[in-house]
This record gives C-alpha cells, sequence and structure tokens, in this order.
C-alpha cells in the first residue's frame, strides 16, 4: 500500500509527458514501451491493472487461424508474426501448444478441407510451431479418449500459443517494467473529467479508496480504457473515427477433465469455436460469443448451460457437468474496432483487429480493440503516434519488451542451485521452483532468493492448493501494488480460479497471507473479500 500512496502523491505534483487512462493490454504496453524510450509517464485505472477484458481471455496468444475464414490474409500474417516474436521474445512465458481439432460430421466444410486451411496457416507463421498432422477418429480417440468421436468425420493437430501462467499475470508485468523505469501508477484511479487548457491537459479523477479527488496534468493523453473508451471519449466530447461492438466471452473452471494438456478445439452448437483448455489440475471451458451492448457484462443461466451442453455432448465423460461441478468463472467483453460515426456493422465477422484514432492538435490518442497476440505493435506504434506530438524520446531505440538477458538467467539459476531452491518444490508439483519464480518474476526473482536465503521459511507455500510461497506474498506487497484481497487472489496469481472463492476464505494460511499483504488493516481487507464473496453468492 505504501508504495501506491507513494505514487498518489507524485500524481499531483508533477508534469507528465503522457498520461494514460486504462491499466489492461494497451494501457500497459504503452507505459512499458514509452517510459522505457525515455518519456515522463503516468498511468490510472479506475479498478485493478487488468481488470476487464485483460484478465478474462482463452489465456491463448494466437495468429488468428479463424480470420482465413474470412480471407483476411493480411491480418493473419500479421497475428504469425505477433505471435512468434512474443514467443521469441517470452520464452518462458509464452509457449507453444497443440491444439487437437475434432470436425463433427455435416460441418460446413470437409476435414480435409479445413486441414489444408491449418497447412497454410504454418506457412503464413514461417514454420515457427511443428507442422500441423491430420487425424482420423480413431487416432483421435487414442491421443484423448475424452473426445466423443462418435459423430466426428477426423479432425487435425496444429499449433499455436497460451501464456503458461494467466493473462493478467503478463499484463502486469508491463505494468512493472513501466515503475522501473520510472512511470507512475496507480489503480483504483477513475478519471472524471478532462480539460485541455493552453498546451496541457487536466484530468481530474477519484480516489476509490480514499474518495479524494485529484488533478493530473499532462501534454498528451491516451484513452486506453479498453470497453470504455467510448465512454470517456464522451465525457471528454473526443470525436473519433472509430466506435467499439462488444462481444461477450465466458469461461468456466472445473477439474480436470482431459488426458494430455493440450487445447481440444470444436465448434459449438451455434458453429463458433468453442475451446477445452488446460489450466494445470483444472480444465477452462468455453467460450461464448454474444452480442452485448453493455461493456459490463456478468454471467448468465443461459451462459452456463451452453457451455455445459456443449462440452457434454463434444466429451465422453463418465457423468455429465453439472453447475455443482463450477470452480470459478470468467467474464468479460471482447471491444471490436468498427469504423464509422454509426458503429454499426456485422459482428459477427469483425476480427480483434487494433485501431489508434489521434486528435493532434488536442495530444488526445483513443486506442480500440486489440488482443494480447499483437501487444508489442500496439507499444511500438504508440511511441512513434506520441513522438510526432512532440514529446522527446531521448532513447526512441530501446528495446522495451522481451525477458531478461541470459546471463542474468544464469545468475539466478546459479543463486537458485547454490540455496538448493528445486530441492524445496512440493512433490506434488510438476514443475521446478526456480522454473515458476523466473517465469514469473524474471529478473526480480532474484530478490525472492534473497528473502529465502536469509529465512528458509520464505519457501514454504504459504496457503493450500495454492503454489505460492511465502516470499512470493512479501515480495507482492512490497513491489505490485495490491491494493484489495482480489487484486492477488484473482490477477497477479490465478489462485481464484483453481479455488473456489468460498474454500479460499477458509483455507489455511489466509490470515497470515492478509497480514502480509496488508499489515495492520489484514482484518479489514479480508472482512471486505468476505463479504464481495456473500454477495456474489446472494
Amino acid at each position: 500500500m505504501q508504495l501506491r500512496e507513494t505514487n498518489l502523491k507524485k500524481l499531483e505534483s508533477q508534469l507528465y509527458d503522457v498520461l494514460i487512462l486504462g491499466g489492461g493490454i494497451n494501457g500497459a504496453v504503452s507505459a512499458a514501451a514509452l517510459s522505457r524510450k525515455g518519456a515522463k509517464v503516468a498511468l490510472i485505472d479506475k479498478g485493478d491493472f487488468a481488470g476487464q477484458t485483460s484478465s478474462n481471455s482463452s489465456n491463448l496468444a494466437w495468429g488468428g487461424i479463424k480470420y482465413l475464414e474470412n480471407h483476411e490474409y493480411l491480418l493473419v500474417n500479421k497475428l504469425c508474426k505477433s505471435r512468434n516474436h512474443l514467443m521469441r521474445s517470452y520464452p518462458s512465458t509464452v509457449r507453444e501448444i497443440r491444439f487437437l481439432t475434432t470436425l463433427q460430421k455435416g460441418f460446413r466444410f470437409p476435414a480435409w478441407f479445413v486441414f489444408v486451411g491449418t497447412m497454410l496457416y504454418w506457412v503464413m507463421g514461417r514454420f515457427f510451431t511443428k507442422q500441423p498432422i491430420f487425424l482420423s477418429p480413431k487416432k483421435i480417440k487414442d491421443v484423448e479418449p475424452v473426445i466423443d468421436v462418435s459423430n466426428s468425420q477426423g479432425g487435425f493437430e496444429y499449433s499455436d500459443a497460451f501464456l503458461h501462467d494467466n493473462d493478467a499475470r503478463f499484463v502486469y508485468n508491463f505494468i512493472r517494467s513501466s515503475m522501473d523505469n520510472g512511470a507512475v501508477v496507480a489503480n483504483y484511479v477513475g478519471a472524471t473529467k478532462s480539460e485541455r487548457q493552453g498546451n496541457l491537459w487536466l484530468v481530474s479523477a477519484n480516489d476509490d479508496e480514499s474518495g479524494e479527488q485529484l488533478t493530473i496534468r499532462a501534454k498528451v493523453v491516451i484513452n486506453a480504457c479498453g470497453p470504455m473508451v467510448d465512454h470517456f471519449n464522451h465525457i471528454s466530447q473526443e470525436r473519433t473515427a472509430h466506435r467499439h461492438l462488444f462481444s461477450k466471452g465466458v469461461h468456466l473452471i472445473v477439474n480436470k477433465l482431459t488426458k494430455v494438456d493440450k487445447v481440444l478445439a470444436f465448434f459449438a452448437s451455434d458453429g463458433r469455436l468453442f475451446f477445452v483448455i488446460p489450466m494445470g489440475q483444472k480444465t477452462c471451458i468455453g467460450t461464448t460469443d454474444d452480442k452485448v451492448e453493455n461493456p459490463v457484462t456478468y454471467v448468465t443461466a443461459e451462459d452456463r448451460k451452453f457451455i455445459l451442453d456443449n462440452v457434454n455432448s463434444l466429451l465422453d465423460l463418465e457423468r455429465p457437468l453439472t453447475e455443482v461441478d463450477i470452480i470459478s468463472e470468467r467474464c468479460g467483453v471482447r471491444p471490436l474496432a468498427v469504423k464509422g460515426e454509426s458503429g454499426n456493422a456485422d459482428w459477427v465477422q469483425l476480427s480483434r483487429k487494433h485501431a489508434i484514432d489521434v486528435n493532434t492538435e488536442n495530444k488526445y490518442l483513443s486506442i480500440f480493440g486489440g488482443k494480447l497476440t499483437d501487444c508489442i505493435n500496439v507499444g511500438e506504434e504508440i511511441s512513434d503516434i506520441v513522438s510526432e506530438l512532440g514529446v522527446t524520446l531521448a532513447q526512441k531505440d530501446k528495446v522495451w519488451y522481451g525477458e531478461s538477458p541470459s546471463n542474468i538467467k544464469q545468475e539466478f539459476e546459479y543463486r537458485a542451485k547454490l540455496i538448493k531452491l528445486d530441492e524445496m518444490t512440493p512433490a506434488y508439483s510438476s514443475e521446478k521452483l526456480s522454473t515458476r519464480l523466473w517465469r514469473r518474476y524474471d529478473i526480480n526473482a532474484l530478490q525472492i532468493l534473497d528473502e529465502i536465503q536469509r529465512d528458509a521459511s520464505q519457501a514454504e507455500q504459504l496457503m493450500e492448493n495454492a503454489e505460492y510461497l511465502r516470499a512470493e506474498l512479501h515480495y507482492a506487497a512490497k513491489r505490485e501494488m495490491i491494493t484489495r484481497l482480489e487484486d492477488f487472489l484473482r490477477r497477479r496469481s490465478k489462485i481464484e480460479m483453481v479455488l473456489r472463492k468460498r474454500d479460499i476464505i477458509g483455507t489455511k494460511g489466509i490470515k497470515e497471507a492478509c497480514s502480509i499483504l496488508f499489515g495492520e488493516n489484514a482484518d479489514k481487507k479480508l472482512q471486505e473479500y468476505i463479504a464481495h464473496v456473500e454477495q456474489l453468492d446472494g
């Protein structure tokens, strides 16, 4: 909490080159790129970082194979390049994963024809991943017995990429990087209005924790509010060439259903893509794809029924899944960029490509659409535009993304070996502690090693059934701006996705976790979380 309080004071007392509104993937990469290149950056979010769309994705970084059907070859080519670039830049985090796709009889294309599409996709991906292979129904059943092939015409395997931890963690690491390069950021600070005075923007904001008002001064404003971009543009009286349409996506998390750690891909009863995604000892199933008018959405009984009906019809389970099996839910909207005042389009055909509208005179940018796969491109484009608006980027050629160099990783591995870190790995874990810590924290994992070296108890798993060490909680308390308990449970970690909220409240170690994260406010923050859970149950 101390880091946040310090940053709140800085927000009002300093003049910034750029103020970014929104800490989702678009805002996070903008902050990371601009701060590394030398701009003085501030970023605020009315909720937590990655609090909306950027924490409710399928955790996939894919090249857009489905856009081949709409003949958007240039977009697929661009997304494949972006995916490959992400995999090279973040080898510990963005990894190749196989998609095992099953096509039902009567599908709108024969299996062999769709397989040709996967070969084209592989070629457009510069052969960066493993080659696709065609599979007969019998071979599909041999590879993954849980798939019901009674109505299958065949299928295939191809490769894309996934985020090993979760999307929100990936986004937060860009926020962390921006802070390391001098950016001043704060969560739970919402912009309420903006006014251009002379050559500066004066943005009024509200601190949701204290209720206090503050004014932030900046030369350039970037509206990266995700689904709320249009809303804030309306408040600011900014006219833009693009608007958003919204597609609602829901995923359900259940206990592990599959034998293999591959993404099972199908076409749901309504003809759209449906995934069964591995998540350690859990499985993520979905998604829905429904047009909605409001960017704030919730899981409905119809959403659950759609997903459960489809997974029960597509998999050969010992017993059908019911709502009792649901551990957690993810719900968000995909903001789809459309051009034109009316904002009307055939939303089913819309892709996730991004658009950046620029008011050159007022030095105001709006980012529409986008997805995790294309995030590095967004950061680079924003940097170029801001530079053209007169902000000096003293280190404009600096690389702002990617894992630390191999020599730093080798130093981490050497020190981890000295303290015998991997010998402390729990017996049930399939992943070494050193691998996990490096993936989550990169160079900052060295600070966690310092804590463990100082006190061996820091290597103990603090909360039952949650793969987080006591040292990680201490690090998060100091460095990750945990303002509310959900920030840690849902976004800095994925604990709230793999454990039921009710189980988290009663789990051993939750009180100590709150004590580490919030100090003297521990009980208050825990009670706030319990009240939130009870409200959801009600």
